[in-house]
């Protein structure tokens, strides 16, 4: 008997479109769906066949959504939403699980988040935390993650927020190098690739007040510039909480700098009911308040 062809549309079809139309990938979506990535194409060639239309446009770089595939992306990802909130809304006896997702700058992963990850899960032994440092801003509303920690004051109003800290920058140097500048000689700036000033402040401000002056040194990492201004290579500007990792550094008078910028704690208002969400924010807000951060 020949197969029956499929008319009506599968619930699980749609979750594979809403992860492909967010990462673009076949193999991003897969590690997010956690299958392999010929199960994502086979389902999205199902979901187009019962469709009867292009969902996604294939390009050497990945997936992008057609006309079609726009018109009902709006329509799944709030299906996807409601679904993750009803799961979520479930406490376990066992207390808190599942994954918390934290979106922030790799300076503040490396230096505050990291040395302790220990207090952050202690005794949530059911909770997976992941943290992203893509430049790219994490969207909250589309659920890329649960937790933002952004530099600057937010402007979405619909997002949960509080102040957790003041970062501060100044020009760093060694001591050899800070002293051939106070002699009057020419040194080199440390500071970001030239891509970086599309999405970070930082470089923005470097760019519109020392674009004339000379660089040694250029790389997205903040980490990176530190150890390149310790190795004598030129100055940079840094945030003093970095720069007190590294105690051969002397703070330089070297021109205008970033002027100070809060850091923000940010959560859909939705999310923070979830338990495993409300767990890391409350040891979140722990965490800065003992912490020095300017």
């Amino acid at each position: 008997m020949a197969e029956q062809k499929r008319t009506d549309v599968d619930w699980e079809d749609l979750r594979f479109f809403t992860a492909l139309a967010r990462h673009g990938s076949l193999s991003a979506a897969a590690r997010a769906l956690k299958v392999n990535h010929a199960t994502v194409a086979r389902r999205m060639s199902a979901l187009e066949a019962v469709l009867g239309v292009q969902l996604f446009e294939r390009r050497p770089d990945g997936y992008a959504l057609t006309a079609h595939g726009q018109s009902i992306a709006t329509e799944t990802t709030a299906m996807a939403e409601a679904a993750s909130a009803i799961r979520d809304r479930v406490a376990s006896p066992e207390g808190p699980s599942g994954r918390v997702r934290i979106t922030t700058t790799r300076s503040i992963a490396d230096l505050v988040l990291a040395p302790r990850l220990t207090d952050l899960l202690s005794r949530l032994p059911a909770v997976e935390l992941e943290i992203i440092t893509d430049v790219r801003v994490q969207s909250l509303a589309h659920r890329e993650a649960d937790i933002a920690l952004r530099l600057g004051r937010p402007k979405d109003s619909e997002l949960t927020g509080k102040r957790v800290a003041v970062v501060s920058h100044a020009f760093f140097a060694n001591e050899d190098v800070a002293r051939c500048f106070q002699a009057g000689e020419d040194i080199p700036l440390i500071g970001y690739d030239l891509n970086s000033d599309l999405f970070i402040a930082e470089a923005r401000w470097l760019e519109a007040h020392h674009a004339h002056r000379a660089y040694s040194v250029r790389s997205g990492s903040s980490v990176t510039q530190a150890i390149a201004a310790v190795s004598g290579l030129g100055i940079a500007m840094l945030p003093r909480f970095l720069a007190r990792q590294y105690p051969s550094l002397r703070e330089v008078a070297f021109g205008d700098v970033l002027p100070d910028r809060e850091l923000w704690m940010l959560a859909p208002p939705s999310l923070l009911d979830v338990p495993r969400v409300r767990a890391i924010w409350e040891r979140l807000s722990a965490l800065f308040l003992d912490t020095e951060h300017r």
